[in-house]
């Protein structure tokens, strides 16, 4: 019999109640949602620990602990048990990352122990959209990666990590992992970009995660070269076509607050702030 409240490691069996909590926020928990519904809760398949927080014999909150440690629907009580298990645990993630609010109050008791991070994204818009923008036009030359592409979208799959998170995702492993979840997107049907007549990607994005009730665009990418040219939001229009046709009725996207370009092209292309998600990165 489980106390009032507490926490343990989520087993296969805790699957119907994790989904009922993941379900509460569609959107937000894409991520989560779509590793879950793949994987189960085997924490060999999942990649991680799932964390269950009860309350009066109720599971009411998650957090997903692997490469990412991520809270889900977690309140501040939950937070903080949370919390405690991770410290004790220790430091196995590259990265904490959620809705601000939980993840600003996880870092703040974490950070004595696992501090310093190496970057914070205190503030990063989630956007969605469940319909075709007006008056931009899908780029057409913008498709799906072939599965006998990988050489040519992997530099610009590097690039982009690269340039969005500081350092390279070849580092560690030589890039093992980075490659496979590439490839896997690939396979997927999930890779799009517009390749030039030499053969070099000048835009590209992926949708990372990706659930029947929502999915996520990540990756997003122009080649330095054609920054400026206006591309960039009619790829964007091109894979939101596919998106909302093939994957899900609604598409998110989280974005750095300061990248103002970024965000004026995504509402140029229909996306609306309903959130914000923070980022920790060591």
């Amino acid at each position: 019999m489980l106390t009032q409240t507490t926490s343990r490691v989520l087993e296969p069996s805790d699957l119907d109640a994790a989904l009922a909590v993941l379900d509460r926020d569609p959107v937000g928990n894409a991520f989560v949602t779509s590793r879950v519904q793949v994987a189960g809760l085997d924490p060999w398949r999942l990649g991680g620990e799932m964390w269950g927080w009860y309350e009066d014999g109720m599971l009411t909150s998650l957090c997903y602990a692997g490469a990412n440690l991520v809270p889900v629907c977690a309140t501040p009580r939950a937070v903080r048990a949370f919390a405690d298990r991770a410290r004790r645990a220790g430091r196995r993630c590259s990265s904490i990352v959620g809705p601000a609010e939980p993840t600003a109050q996880l870092w703040r008791l974490l950070e004595p122990h696992w501090g310093p991070a190496r970057e914070v994204r205190a503030h990063q818009p989630l956007m969605v959209t469940d319909r075709m923008p007006a008056g931009i036009a899908p780029d057409p030359y913008v498709r799906r990666v072939r599965k006998d592409e990988m050489e040519t979208i992997m530099p610009a799959c590097v690039a982009m990590f690269t340039e969005e998170v500081g350092v390279s995702p070849l580092a560690g492993d030589g890039g093992l992992l980075y490659q496979a979840r590439i490839a896997e997107l690939v396979g997927s049907g999930r890779s799009f970009a517009r390749v030039d007549d030499q053969g070099r990607v000048v835009f590209k994005a992926e949708i990372g995660a990706a659930t029947p009730h929502a999915c996520q665009i990540q990756g997003v990418w122009v080649a330095p070269e054609y920054r400026g040219r206006g591309l960039a939001a009619p790829g964007m229009a091109a894979v939101l076509r596919y998106a909302l046709a093939d994957v899900a009725p609604v598409v998110s996207l989280y974005v750095n607050d300061f990248n103002t370009a970024a965000r004026r092209t995504y509402r140029r292309v229909g996306f609306h702030e309903v959130g914000a998600f923070m980022s920790v990165l060591f």
